[in-house]
């Protein structure tokens, strides 16, 4: 009896430990029950914070490739430059008013002043997400250059180390897709037509900071540069680019976009003319082609004006439209222009171009804009 006892005793301790046993290598091997995930950080522009209504979206926003749709010729064109960031951006309620379908910038989108391509894109992308240039970027197509103070130096030139990287940071702001053929050259130098048939409009914009030569200081502080005689702006590959764009043009109203003026020459600042021989090698290629009905417009003076030149062989009158001055303006109100039609505008500003058709012949009403879409000065030219 004693036995049986001690064996049922031993069975029941055996079986107790088995037990255990088992509990503890099922405790060792089941998995560690996972963290729970961290909540994605997902950063909004500092300086816009208003923008951030879905912060999921802003990235898919702000960097998705749109290519240009030019089915459609504009009737309405917008364009501007100089637009500090650090200033309120109170200027596209107005510019929305006019129910553009074409925005063109003409230079210093962000100023920037940084050749750092995260600080750019930062930077960009405080603008893009602004809930007013959202409604413009909504109804408007937008195409653009950037100026000095976006391409990473004030008043740069082809020297600039970085000019590769500012480039890209563009063209990511314009949205312009990888199979783009701007984005395989150097220099961003673009051109797009839109519409069809005899009412076809051609915007060709030019880049005047990538093969730039250098400028000299006027130590007699009469100008901020000496001119360089020999100098040129737009380099060979450009040039070349160029005729072809103009000469090839089916376009009835063409549209020759540079960052800095053309056709001024009297001030001291950046302008065309501090490039003698590549402004004239530009009013000769265009006598020389005389594409049909082109309009210059330029930026860069923190002004507008208008300027109007007969060049002899050219069926039309030259205008160059300057609109400059987005967020500010300069502290001078005069300086010479011989070929300015009106007067020279130091206020805040945009451009308008309303164009219309009789035929093939388009009627193109050049407008001066600001605050409370104020109309600063009209001029119609009829082509």
């Amino acid at each position: 009896m004693i036995l049986r006892n001690l064996f049922s005793t031993a069975i029941v301790a055996i079986c107790f430990t088995t037990a255990l046993f088992a509990q503890e290598v099922k405790t060792k091997t089941q998995p560690a029950p996972s963290k729970p995930p961290k909540e994605k950080v997902v950063l909004t522009p500092k300086m816009a914070p208003e923008a951030a209504e879905s912060a999921e979206n802003l990235d898919i926003e702000a960097y998705k490739p749109k290519p240009i749709d030019t089915l459609t010729a504009p009737t309405i064109i917008a364009f501007g430059s100089c637009n500090k960031l650090d200033k309120p951006q109170t200027m596209w309620e107005h510019i929305n008013a006019n129910n553009p379908q074409l925005w063109i910038w003409l230079g210093d989108i962000i100023y920037a002043d940084t050749t750092n391509t995260k600080v750019l894109a930062s930077k960009y992308k405080t603008l893009k997400t602004n809930p007013d240039y959202k409604k413009l970027r909504a109804k408007a197509q937008v195409l653009g250059i950037y100026d000095d103070h976006d391409y990473g130096k004030n008043d740069g030139d082809r020297y600039l180390a970085a000019k590769k990287g500012t480039k890209k940071c563009l063209l990511d702001f314009l949205d312009v897709p990888g199979n783009n053929p701007v984005r395989k050259r150097e220099g961003a130098y673009q051109s797009y037509t839109f519409g069809k048939g005899d009412q076809r409009i051609k915007v060709i914009i030019l880049d005047t900071r990538y093969f730039r030569d250098s400028l000299s200081a006027d130590t007699t502080k009469k100008r901020r540069y000496l001119p360089n005689l020999e100098g040129d702006i737009l380099g060979e590959a450009q040039w070349k680019w160029l005729e072809q764009e103009l000469k090839n043009s089916k376009a009835n109203l063409n549209l020759l976009c540079s960052s800095i003026q053309i056709l001024p020459d009297e001030h001291g600042y950046e302008k065309w003319g501090n490039f003698p021989a590549s402004r004239k090698r530009l009013l000769t290629l265009i006598t020389k082609l005389k594409p049909k009905n082109l309009l210059l417009l330029t930026g860069d003076r923190h002004m507008a004006e208008i300027s109007k030149m007969d060049l002899q062989g050219l069926p039309y009158p030259l205008y160059d439209f300057t609109s400059s001055g987005l967020t500010h303006i300069r502290s001078s109100n005069s300086e010479p222009n011989k070929f300015r039609v009106g007067d020279m505008i130091v206020k805040r500003n945009f451009g308008i171009l309303k164009i219309r058709w009789e035929g093939d012949r388009p009627i193109v009403t050049m407008q001066v804009k600001g605050l409370q879409n104020e109309m600063y000065q009209e001029v119609i030219m009829k082509y």
